[in-house]
C-alpha cells in the first residue's frame, strides 16, 4: 500500500489547521464615533480610568467603566472590520498566515518548541480563535470567588450579541454519537453550561457564518465617556512614589505607528485607576518593563526597580493539545468546534472538519505539499483531546526592553505525571470515537488507528525531535506531537501578583483583569469567561464608585 498520497494529504491539511486558524469579523463594521488611530492622540491627556489592552477582557470592561467615567482603551492593534481576509467563517486560515506587522496574531515560539500566536487586534483572541463558546463550571466560579448571581448577569450580557446555536453537519453529528459510543456520558445537547459529558456547545460565528468578537462589545459604550486608540502601544506604566506609602499607578506613556511619544494620567480621584489587560503574555511583559517584577531580572535589563515582585511572570501555563487527522472517503462539511465532550478523566474531546484548513498557507513544508493537491484531497477533519487545567507550570521573561517584541516564555507542557496521563487517556478516547460505528463512514478502512497515529508523529506540528513509532506507549505520542490550543493563560496569577479584586499587590491604582490572572483554564475554551470577567469586574468596580 502506497501511503506517500496520504501523507502529503495528511501533512497539507494539518499544516493548514496548526497555522492558519484565522478570524472573520461581522461584515457591516460598525461606526464607532469613539475610535481612532493613535496618530491623532494629543501628547498629554487625562482620564478616570485608561485600559491596556482592547482584547477579549479589555472591550467589555471599557463599554461598561464609560456607562458613569472617561475611559482611554489602549489597543496596540488595528480595528477587525473591514479587511476581506477576516470577513467569513468560510475564509478561516487568513490571519495566522499573514507574519507581516499589521497582522491581527503575532507568532511567538515558546522555549519548549511550540509555535504558537498571540492577538494583536481589536477584540483579542476572540478574532483569532475558533469560535467556541461555552461558559466556566459551577466549581470553577465557586473557586474565583466570584459573585455566582453577577457572572450569569454578564454572561447574558454578552450572549445577546455574541454568542449563537451552531448548525451541525453530519461529521459533527458523528463526532458527538461517537463520543457518546464511546462513554462520555451522558448527552447534553446545546448548552452554553459546563457540564460532564457529551454536549454541543455554543459559536461566536453566527448562521450566516459572520464573527462577532469582543469588539462589537463596545457598541455598548457610552460615546461620550470612551476614547478608543488603535496602534497604540505602551511602553510603560508610571508610578508616583514620592511622597507616597507605596507606588501608585498615575499614567502610561504610549507611542503611535510613527513612534510619537504620548502620555495619558488619571484625573484626580480616589477612584480613578490604570487597568491592565493585555492577555497572558503582554500583562506580565507591561508589569516588568514598568519597574514591577524579579528585582534581578528587571536589572539585568537596565529597568529601574518600582516593586521586586518574584511571582510577576511565574505560573505560566499553556493546556497541551493532540490532535488525529482522519482523512474521510466522503465529503465533509466545513465546521470549527461545536462538539465537546467533557470527560472525568481531566481531558475534553473536539473536532474541526473541512477543505477550508487548506487555505492562506504561507509556511514550508503546507505550501509544498499544498500546490500539488486538490480540493477533495482535504476530505476529512480533526479530533482532539485538550488537558484540563493543566498542572504543569513555567515562567514568563523579557528578552528586550520593546514591549513590541514577544517575551520568552516555557510552558514545560506534561512536566507534571498527572497531565501526560490526562492526555493519553484522551487519546484512547480518540481511538474510540474513529472505531465507533456512528464514525465509521467517514474513516478508509485501511488506515488503521497505528497508521493514522504514525502520520501525525511524523508531520511538522512543533520544533521537538521525532522519537515516536507504533511500538511505543502513548506517552511518546503525546510529548512528541504536543501543540498549543492557544488557552496560555498566567503570568500575575489571584493570590500571587494580584488580589480577589484583581489590584496589583504592593501598589496602589493598578489591576489586572484578563486571563493572565487565571490558575487553570476556564471551562473548555476560555474565551466566554474572559469576556464575562471584563464586563463582571466593570460592573464591580463602578458599584464602588457611586458607593463612595
Amino acid at each position: 500500500m502506497n501511503l506517500g498520497w496520504w501523507w502529503r494529504l495528511f501533512a497539507g491539511a494539518l499544516a493548514g489547521f496548526l497555522f492558519f486558524h484565522g478570524f472573520a469579523a461581522t461584515e457591516t463594521a460598525p461606526n464607532y464615533s469613539f475610535m481612532y488611530d493613535a496618530t491623532s492622540a494629543s501628547t498629554l491627556s487625562y482620564y478616570d480610568y485608561i485600559i491596556v489592552g482592547g482584547g477579549t477582557a479589555g472591550c467589555p470592561l471599557a463599554a461598561t467603566l464609560s456607562q458613569n467615567a472617561t475611559v482611554l482603551l489602549l489597543e496596540r492593534g488595528g480595528s477587525p472590520y473591514g479587511n476581506p481576509n477576516i470577513t467569513k467563517m468560510a475564509s478561516f486560515g487568513a490571519a495566522l498566515s499573514d507574519l507581516s506587522q499589521s497582522s491581527p496574531s503575532q507568532r511567538f515560539i515558546s522555549e519548549d518548541g511550540v509555535i504558537n500566536a498571540r492577538a494583536r487586534v481589536l477584540g483579542g483572541g476572540s478574532c483569532i480563535n475558533a469560535g467556541f463558546y461555552t461558559r466556566a463550571s459551577d466549581e470553577y466560579i465557586k473557586q474565583a470567588g466570584w459573585d455566582g448571581r453577577l457572572v450569569k448577569e454578564s454572561y447574558q450580557w454578552m450572549e445577546k450579541s455574541v454568542a449563537f446555536e451552531p448548525s451541525l453537519g453530519q461529521w459533527q453529528s458523528a463526532v458527538r454519537d461517537g463520543l457518546l459510543e464511546a462513554g462520555v456520558m451522558p448527552s447534553n445537547g446545546f448548552t452554553y453550561d459546563h457540564i460532564y459529558g457529551t454536549k454541543v456547545g455554543g459559536t461566536i460565528f453566527d448562521q450566516q457564518g459572520n464573527r462577532h468578537t469582543a469588539a462589537d462589545l463596545l457598541e455598548y459604550a457610552n460615546p461620550s465617556g470612551l476614547t478608543v486608540f488603535l496602534h497604540a502601544s505602551v511602553h510603560k506604566i508610571l508610578f508616583a512614589i514620592k511622597g507616597k506609602r507605596r507606588p501608585k499607578a498615575h499614567g502610561v506613556v504610549f507611542r503611535d505607528t510613527t513612534g510619537a511619544k504620548h502620555k495619558a494620567y488619571l484625573k484626580q480621584g480616589s477612584k480613578n485607576e490604570i487597568i491592565v489587560s493585555a492577555g497572558a503574555l503582554g500583562s506580565p511583559q507591561l508589569l516588568m518593563l514598568s519597574g514591577v517584577g524579579p528585582a534581578q531580572h528587571l536589572k539585568s535589563h537596565d529597568i529601574t526597580v518600582v516593586l521586586d515582585q518574584p511571582l510577576v511572570g511565574q505560573g505560566m501555563s499553556d493546556n497541551p493539545m493532540n490532535a488525529v487527522f482522519i482523512p474521510s472517503p466522503l465529503p465533509v462539511e466545513v465546521s470549527l468546534i461545536q462538539v465537546v465532550g467533557i470527560t472525568h478523566f481531566g481531558s475534553y474531546i473536539e473536532a474541526a472538519s473541512g477543505e477550508n484548513f487548506a487555505g492562506g498557507a504561507s509556511s514550508s513544508p503546507a505550501v509544498e505539499y499544498m500546490n500539488n493537491l486538490d480540493e477533495t484531497t482535504f476530505r476529512g477533519g480533526f479530533i482532539l483531546d485538550k488537558v484540563m487545567g493543566p498542572i504543569s507550570t513555567g515562567h514568563l521573561e523579557l528578552r528586550t526592553r520593546n514591549p513590541n517584541d514577544n517575551p520568552s516564555v516555557t510552558f514545560n507542557y506534561f512536566k507534571d505525571p498527572q497531565d501526560l496521563q490526562r492526555c493519553v487517556q484522551g487519546i484512547q478516547t480518540i481511538e474510540k470515537i474513529i472505531e465507533s460505528k456512528a464514525f465509521f463512514r467517514f474513516r478508509y478502512e485501511f488506515l488503521s488507528w497505528p497508521i493514522l497515529l504514525n502520520m501525525t508523529a511524523n508531520a511538522p506540528l512543533n520544533l521537538l525531535p521525532k522519537h515516536y513509532n507504533p511500538s511505543m506507549p502513548l506517552e511518546v505520542f503525546c510529548k512528541d506531537t504536543v501543540m498549543t490550543i492557544w488557552h496560555y493563560h498566567g503570568g500575575c496569577q489571584v493570590g500571587k501578583v494580584v488580589d480577589l479584586d484583581y489590584k496589583v499587590l504592593g501598589v496602589d491604582a493598578l489591576r489586572v483583569i484578563d486571563g493572565s490572572t487565571f490558575n487553570d483554564s476556564p471551562g473548555t475554551n476560555p474565551q466566554a469567561t474572559v469576556m464575562m470577567l471584563g464586563r463582571y469586574m466593570g460592573v464591580k468596580i463602578l458599584s464602588e464608585r457611586i458607593a463612595n
